[in-house]
């Protein structure tokens, strides 16, 4: 994080204050020391920001392995070092919330701990504690109940005022962690573009456009392409990575028995993966490939 910024965010949070209310009585006012205003997009940037340097950790790279002693070492030791690195900065894993699920009928069930805790088995999967239709139900209701506010707390109605505002408070909460309960189905998808239409409704002249046509006036790309190049971005960002340097660029697409299966980021990316062309995949850096994806993604959606 720049200095520049760094100084911004000091002088945005400073001097705040806050009070309790309980059954009409309310206390006096006392400083704030710590955290973000709460439901602001800040709260996440800044956890991301703290949570950078996880990413450098090595992680067992596939399921298959997991099934050998070997691979189960290998993650728990991975588990040692997130603990670790949680000591050093001063956080504390919520081991209540961590659970450990295992696929397939011959799985071990093999035991791993937290720090010093034992980890629970769960007997189903969820995303980030809801499945799929719950968690775009809650993501589109935030978004709407952001863009209601915004509508009602500015009277301009151009281009200018309208797209910044969508930008930085209502889409980062239809793609926050959309990787982990990345919309499956049409009818969700569908559900978090009705919030990005209202948004765009909202702008002056473009009532009785087409979706193509505004979203090109606008310079807006759609909720789901915007999703499938966020998936992108992270899949070319760990087949980058040390651990998997020198992998071709085709990856084999498994085959389950189960559909549900198929949805998992891992399965659901590899077809989309391996459409696209050569000089994308192999792009030198991140910011070469994302330059790239750009043109791409308009040949497969």
């Amino acid at each position: 994080m720049s200095r520049f910024l760094a100084c911004w965010l000091k002088n945005w949070l400073r001097g705040r204050a806050q009070r309790v209310v309980v059954n009409g009585s309310t206390s006096g006012w006392r400083p704030v020391t710590s955290c973000v205003p709460q439901s602001s997009i800040l709260g996440p940037v800044l956890f991301n920001e703290l949570n950078a340097p996880l990413a450098s950790l090595p992680m067992i790279p596939n399921w298959e392995v997991l099934l050998t002693l070997e691979g189960q070492e290998a993650l728990q030791r991975d588990l040692d070092r997130l603990e670790h690195w949680a000591i050093i900065n001063g956080m504390k894993f919520n081991k209540n919330k961590c659970r450990i699920l295992h696929l397939g009928w011959s799985n071990t069930r093999h035991k791993y701990k937290l720090g010093e805790e034992w980890l629970e088995s769960s007997p189903a999967a969820r995303d980030v504690g809801l499945n799929t239709s719950q968690q775009c139900a809650l993501a589109a209701k935030r978004a709407n109940r952001i863009l209601g506010c915004t509508q009602h707390s500015i009277a301009s109605r151009s281009k200018e005022g309208i797209i910044p505002l969508y930008s930085a408070l209502v889409r980062p909460h239809l793609e926050y962690c959309v990787q982990f309960w990345a919309p499956q189905f049409k009818n969700y998808v569908k559900a978090l573009e009705c919030i990005q239409r209202r948004a765009t409704k909202l702008v002056e002249g473009l009532e009785d456009m087409s979706c193509e046509e505004w979203l090109m006036i606008l310079d807006l790309s759609s909720v789901e392409k915007r999703g499938l190049g966020g998936d992108l971005i992270a899949l070319y960002s760990f087949l980058r990575s040390d651990r998997t340097h020198g992998n071709d660029s085709k990856l084999r697409q498994g085959r389950f028995r189960l559909d549900i299966r198929k949805h998992f980021f891992t399965e659901g990316v590899v077809k989309h993966w391996n459409r696209l062309p050569r000089e994308v995949v192999d792009a030198p850096s991140l910011s070469v490939f994302k330059r790239h994806l750009e043109n791409a993604l308009n040949n497969i959606l």
